[in-house]
């Protein structure tokens, strides 16, 4: 198969229709075989009676995953790209605002350029500067900056992968904004970027708020804490807890020193008991402590983890 197409949803009843009629079309005339995944995410109106009626029109090219409540788009990615059988995976909105004539060339890019992920940019956008435009463009400038990889919009729903790619990442949480960052990690460093077109929505409401940018800055924190230290949190607890215990040890021996020095020269000097820089100096040795005993702990997680020495083979001879 050339093509699977997974379409993540979530209350998007009056747009399925038309998306699907204009995606088979697209794929007939370049001749495509190819699948579409509809991943309804606990949809609350009739999204899923329109699958089903779809389903019905065209079972061979059309499947549906319904979920029993609404998991976020992560957990629709994950199921989606579990199923896709095709060559090549596409991901899509399904608000009609990603046109399905953008698939050939991005299916080209990744079969005769040789991408492993093609992510879309939209760079003429229409929605909402104040509350879209420009926190996208802080976010896409810290994601850029975090992760290394140059693209203008690290969350553009259109995007195009290699098979291998797919199977090899998982999405998890909101990790969804991340997937070229998640396939950078996996090996995956052949990441490319095309401007495509960003339509006006035609049905319904935009599914997302502005916490998504917050969330968002903190997934990225989290994705980045992981590929550093992932397998060695000792590296990052225990440089830090041993530099903080070191520095508060210093601390206690200077504030002690002090108040030897001043008795031994009859000054009047105040107790160490209330000396707030003494007890700065015990909270410091403290966590200190503390900070070496979670990395400590999280390497036995991971010397016990069945995951710990799971490694992508490109290829053996």
């Amino acid at each position: 198969m050339d093509i699977s197409i997974i379409v993540p949803l979530y209350n998007e009843a009056e747009s399925l229709p038309k998306l699907y009629e204009w995606i088979a079309r697209v794929m007939k005339e370049y001749k495509f075989s190819y699948e579409v995944i509809f991943v309804n995410d606990g949809s609350t109106d009739e999204s899923w009676q329109v699958i089903q009626s779809l389903n019905a029109q065209d079972d061979k090219a059309i499947h549906g995953i319904c979920f029993r409540r609404n998991y976020g788009k992560s957990a629709a990615l994950y199921c989606g790209f579990k199923a896709a059988q095709g060559e090549v995976v596409i991901t899509m909105d399904a608000d009609l605002q990603d046109s399905p004539d953008e698939i050939p060339e991005l299916y080209r890019m990744i079969t005769e350029e040789g991408y492993d992920l093609v992510s879309g940019w939209k760079q003429k956008r229409y929605d909402n500067k104040l509350t879209k435009n420009l926190p996208s463009k802080l976010f896409n400038a810290t994601a850029r900056r975090v992760t290394g990889i140059q693209l203008h919009d690290m969350n553009c729903g259109l995007k195009a992968y290699r098979r291998e790619v797919v199977k090899n990442i998982e999405v998890f949480s909101e990790m969804h904004r991340y997937i070229p960052y998640l396939a950078k990690n996996a090996g995956f460093t052949k990441i490319g970027e095309k401007v495509v077109q960003h339509r006006k929505r035609e049905f319904g409401t935009s599914k997302f708020g502005l916490n998504r940018f917050v969330n968002g800055y903190l997934d990225l924190m989290t994705l980045w804490f992981l590929n550093k230290f992932g397998k060695q949190p000792m590296h990052f607890f225990g440089l830090v807890g041993s530099l903080m215990f070191m520095i508060g040890f210093v601390a206690v021996i200077v504030v002690g020193g002090m108040k030897l020095y001043a008795l031994s020269h009859h000054v009047s000097a105040m107790l160490v008991g209330v000396n707030p820089y003494f007890h700065i100096a015990i909270l410091m040795m403290i966590l200190g402590c503390m900070l070496f005993l979670a990395g400590f702990l999280a390497e036995l997680m991971i010397r016990n983890s069945p995951s710990r020495n799971d490694y992508l083979i490109k290829e053996e001879i």
